[in-house]
């Protein structure tokens, strides 16, 4: 009775660099056979990152099917879901010293201090608040401060509510709108990549 291997190609990882990629590395396997041949298919050796790859290498499943099938003879082996998986080669990276990180976050935060004083001055939030205390009061009030300060502040948690973020920590378990933009430019990414970048070809499948 022919065996019968059922592939689904993961469609991104990460990898540290002269890692060997092994079958259960880039794919989910499921084969009719015994424990032990799925053991022995899962760390089935596929490709051994080298330094001369760059930062992406792109895995078709076609090739993997062709490798897997000259080295079982006897099995059958059906791909699902992605047919390509994005390796993503993690090379080592310096500890970024304490001061640059303090002035990257300095002028990250005067750039958006910027930005929201010079939007509320392009709408006239100090005349609209100014009027609106007014309109409640009925008295002139150059600095309505029981108005500004309680508006400031809820515009700080406005924000971390906006963002579900407070640090490493999440409000609730709904991704935030910038998780779902670094997830739409990551699919993006992935599908250039797809794009331009050349696959393996058969000669790099060697033991």
């Amino acid at each position: 009775m022919t065996e019968i291997v059922y592939i689904r190609m993961k469609k991104h990882i990460k990898l540290s660099a002269l890692k060997s990629i092994k079958l259960k590395d880039i794919a989910y396997i499921a084969a009719t056979g015994s424990k032990w041949d799925q053991h022995k298919l899962k760390n089935e050796h596929i490709y051994q990152i080298t330094e001369k790859d760059s930062n992406y290498l792109v895995l078709d499943g076609f090739l993997v099917i062709k490798y897997l099938l000259s080295s079982y003879p006897g099995i059958e082996v059906q791909l699902a879901g992605p047919s390509q998986c994005i390796i993503q080669i993690e090379k080592k990276r310096r500890s970024m010293p304490i001061w640059v990180v303090a002035c990257v976050w300095i002028i990250l935060f005067v750039g958006a201090a910027m930005t929201i004083m010079n939007f509320h001055y392009d709408v006239s939030m100090q005349a609209v608040q100014q009027r609106l205390h007014y309109l409640l009061t009925g008295k002139a009030n150059k600095f309505p401060l029981w108005i500004q300060i309680p508006y400031s502040i809820g515009l700080g948690l406005g924000m971390l509510l906006f963002f579900n973020h407070w640090f490493k920590r999440k409000f609730n378990e709904e991704p935030s709108p910038l998780e779902v933009e670094i997830f739409k430019y990551q699919e993006s990414l992935d599908s250039y990549i797809i794009h331009h970048e050349n696959t393996l070809n058969d000669s790099e499948h060697s033991r």
